[in-house]
């Protein structure tokens, strides 16, 4: 933004402000709050849904997101004329979206209902026809509804700008104009990686996540089956937004509390399979270092997994082949924990609460299945999901008193509790590789210099006599800049970590809906949730993954030593290229 300071006028009060700066940030300043729905602070200006709309002396009523003041530029943000003209273009969109308010997954944190009362919108004035599509629901993570679709574009932005992707498109004319995949093909058959940015940014509910709590709750009744249930880092960190808690909140023994109520019969931490993951991950690493192929990419995330199979193919063999913490924990539910507590594994319903709609994607491949074709993971819960099942409850969350997870796959280290944030697991696998290599105890626990909130990060760490080079990115078309270098040769990467969601984990396709007046992917939201993670890590006694005394002794009984052939039977898996069935 320039230094160069513009005056104008806004509802009488004369101000100077930055040049480029929008009549709505401008507004902003003075404390004036202008309507919006297609507008995101991390997406580009779209100025398509005209809600913001003010006058402009001289020019009339304009978009106060996308237009840039000017010297001497009178703004006026309200009056009855203002008012209508708001209210109309609302009530034209109310008009051509469904009545189903009180059966709408977003009923009570939708963009478009609060604004509707907030505008005074009581009755539908404009009724009559209006548009119909078909629900598209035949993905394992992304259902596509659009009949609820406004139009306001965010989705195609993020799926274009944040995730580079390109997945979705607005096609059509007039009132036939629908948002969808190339061909309007089905979700699973077009490049969509499954990450559900799109559901995170969409006001009303055109895109959700496929939902799993029915089968969850017939499994809880279900008095045949031992329901088991574990839950990712960074739900700890997020799912107290939900009960109103604020952002930063940590609510991990609440949590396991309110898990107990609803009647799981037992309750695991994915941490657990974090640990074991940096274990595998780090012999992997230290065996790749001296014979290749470098550099290693994370496999942790599933929406990146995907996107690497359809978009970067060739960097296949640089993908660690460890399983994610989920499917590892899962994989040892149904083999480990089934033998010692003598259960059955088919009695054994596994259920994951994770922060990425990807998931459900990931417990859908045939790699994470066993030899007769059945999950490890038996349903994937969003965030939303499990916040929404436990209101369903009448559990209070806050006012809960902490628990603690079960053992043996409860207990974990502070470095599996920083996989939820970007740069986490960069920065678990670089504890543990320091050790193998010098064989001592390392100088240092925490590598700030590989933590990236804000997207991309590429740096030198030293390892004993190794200079490792070391890059981090969260959200894919930051990715890509890293991904481009290694194709074309231009740089040696040692390690990098990639994670397919805005901050990592903690911005994942499933976590809580934003207040409003916020945004998912706003840098704030994530940083406090980055900081739960890591203030976890900083208050435990036990902060390194090979230390944690549960690993060693699963080693010590189950698997032999990191990077066996039992190890690798449940632990590793492969990928291959996938080209979309639509195209």
């Amino acid at each position: 933004m320039s230094n160069k300071k513009i005056g104008l006028t806004i509802d009488g009060t004369r101000m100077e402000v930055p040049e480029g700066t929008t009549i709505m940030e401008a507004a902003a300043e003075l404390g004036i709050d202008i309507p919006r729905l297609c507008y995101h602070p991390r997406l580009s200006l779209a100025g398509s849904c005209r809600v913001c709309i003010v006058d402009v002396a001289e020019r009339g009523f304009l978009a106060s997101c996308s237009t840039e003041v000017w010297q001497d530029m009178e703004v006026q943000t309200n009056s009855p004329e203002i008012r209508q003209a708001r209210r109309d273009i609302v009530e034209l969109l109310l008009d051509n979206h469904p009545m189903d308010c009180q059966t709408c997954e977003r009923d009570g944190n939708c963009e478009l209902q609060n604004l509707a009362y907030s505008m005074g919108v009581r009755t539908r004035l404009f009724a009559g026809e209006r548009k119909r599509f078909p629900k598209s629901d035949t993905s394992h993570s992304v259902v596509r509804d659009p009949e609820k679709c406004i139009l306001c574009g965010r989705c195609v932005r993020v799926c274009a700008e944040i995730q580079g992707v390109h997945n979705l498109s607005q096609q059509g004319r007039g009132f036939t104009t629908v948002v969808g995949p190339a061909h309007l093909c089905e979700m699973d058959e077009s490049v969509c990686i499954q990450c559900g940015q799109c559901i995170n940014v969409c006001p009303t509910a055109a895109f959700l996540e496929k939902q799993s709590t029915d089968d969850v709750w017939n499994a809880l009744a279900d008095p045949e089956m031992h329901v088991v249930v574990q839950t990712a880092p960074s739900i700890r960190a997020a799912i107290g937004e939900g009960f109103d808690m604020p952002p930063g909140t940590d609510a991990t023994g609440r949590m396991v509390t309110a898990l107990r109520r609803l009647g799981f019969d037992a309750v695991f931490d994915t941490n657990f399979g974090a640990d074991l993951t940096i274990v595998e991950e780090s012999h992997e690493f230290l065996s790749r270092l001296e014979n290749g192929p470098l550099p290693m990419i994370t496999s942790c995330s599933p929406g990146w997994i995907s996107f690497m199979e359809k978009f970067y193919p060739a960097l296949i063999p640089h993908a660690s082949t460890c399983k994610s913490p989920m499917s590892m924990l899962s994989t040892l539910a149904k083999t480990h924990y089934a033998q010692t507590a003598g259960i059955d594994p088919d009695k054994i319903f596994m259920v994951a609460v994770m922060p990425c709609v990807a998931k459900k994607y990931e417990m859908a491949r045939p790699e994470h299945m066993d030899e007769q074709g059945t999950p490890y993971t038996d349903a994937v819960l969003t965030t939303r999901e499990l916040i929404w099942m436990i209101k369903c409850y009448g559990i209070d969350l806050d006012g809960l008193p902490d628990d603690e997870f079960d053992s043996p796959l409860g207990l974990s280290s502070g470095a599996g509790d920083i996989f939820g944030s970007t740069g986490g697991v960069m920065e678990a696998t670089l504890r543990a590789a320091s050790e193998m290599v010098t064989g001592k105890p390392a100088d240092r626990l925490e590598f700030t210099e590989v933590r990236a909130v804000e997207g991309l990060r590429e740096t030198y760490v030293a390892i004993g006599a190794h200079n490792v080079h070391v890059g981090v990115a969260n959200g894919l078309e930051n990715a890509k800049v890293l991904l481009d270098k290694v194709v074309a040769g231009e740089e040696d990467f040692h390690v990098i970590e990639v994670m397919a969601c805005p901050g990592g984990c903690i911005g994942g396709g499933g976590q809580p809906y934003p207040p409003p007046g916020t945004h998912i992917l706003d840098a704030e939201v994530l940083r406090k949730r980055a900081e739960v993670l890591y203030g976890i890590d900083k208050a435990k006694k036990l902060r390194k993954s090979r230390e944690n005394p549960a690993i060693k002794e699963l080693y010590k009984d189950f698997l032999g030593e990191p990077g066996s052939a039992k190890a690798h039977e449940l632990l590793h898996t492969s990928y291959e290229a996938k080209l979309p069935r639509g195209i």
